[in-house]
C-alpha cells in the first residue's frame, strides 16, 4: 500500500463530507444558487480525486511504478487548486469580493486531475 495516497484521500474524504455538510446547511441561504452550485462542484470533484488516491494507494504494491506517486501528487495538487478555488470563489462571493486573476488556479487544479489520470494510466500500464 502507498501510505502517502491512502491517508491523503482518508483526509479530503473527511473533509469534503464535513464541506459538504457544511454548504448544505450553513451556506444554503448565504450564496446565491449559482454560486451553491459552484461550491458543490468543488465537493463533487474532492470526493471523485479521494477516492482515486484511494484506488492509488490500493494498486500501488500491483504496480510499484514511480508514475502512481506522481498520479498521487498531481490528485492532491488538483483538489488543492480546483476544489479550492471553487470554495474560495463561492465564499467570496458572500461579501461580494471575488478572486480576480486568482480564478486562473481552477482550470490550473483541473490540468493536474488530468495529469493524475494520465499518470495513473501510464503506471498500471508499465511492465514490470
Amino acid at each position: 500500500m502507498y501510505k502517502r495516497a491512502l491517508t491523503a484521500g482518508a483526509m479530503f474524504a473527511a473533509l469534503a463530507v464535513i464541506l459538504g455538510a457544511f454548504g448544505a446547511h450553513a451556506l444554503k441561504e448565504k450564496l446565491a444558487v449559482d454560486q451553491l452550485a459552484v461550491f458543490e462542484t468543488g465537493v463533487r470533484y474532492q470526493f471523485y480525486h479521494s477516492f482515486a488516491l484511494l484506488i492509488t494507494g490500493v494498486v500501488f504494491p500491483a504496480f510499484p511504478a514511480k508514475s502512481l506517486r506522481l498520479a498521487a501528487t498531481f490528485f492532491i495538487a488538483g483538489i488543492v487548486l480546483f476544489s479550492g478555488s471553487l470554495y474560495a470563489m463561492s465564499l467570496l462571493s458572500i461579501t461580494g469580493a471575488s478572486l480576480g486573476p486568482v480564478g486562473i488556479f481552477t482550470p490550473i487544479g483541473g490540468l493536474f486531475f488530468i495529469m493524475g489520470w494520465m499518470a495513473f494510466f501510464l503506471g498500471v500500464m508499465k511492465k514490470q
